[in-house]
């Protein structure tokens, strides 16, 4: 395909978008509109989330039988995702009634009486 062609008047602009609009996902327009966001396609990202929800689980594991005079352990960084921030956690934290602050991690002994 040439892009002359639309100059010409052979290529009709319809056309043109509608090439432009299903380009393949690893093209250089979708690569220059979407950064490396291409790249991450729907296993890719469900390979993240296994990842975070594993290195969680650890977490929880290890807090759980660590003693109760051992100093907490810090909370597993989840995975960096394009066009997101590793700091910011990608759940919805409602307002409940469990007493614990936003953003305040669970008390060992928390986790093991809900895993109990």
């Amino acid at each position: 395909m040439d892009l002359l062609d639309w100059h010409r008047g052979t290529l009709s602009s319809r056309r043109l978008a509608v090439l432009v609009k299903h380009m393949p996902r690893d093209s250089a327009v979708n690569r220059d509109l979407y950064g490396e966001a291409v790249e991450w396609d729907a296993s890719t990202h469900l390979l993240a989330a296994l990842v975070d929800h594993s290195a969680v689980a650890n977490w929880m594991t290890a807090t759980i039988n660590s003693g109760e005079d051992a100093e907490p352990l810090d909370y597993p960084e989840p995975v960096a995702r394009p066009n997101l921030s590793a700091t910011e956690p990608d759940t919805d934290k409602s307002d409940s009634d469990d007493g614990q602050e936003d953003g305040e991690l669970p008390a060992p002994d928390r986790l093991a009486r809900f895993f109990a």
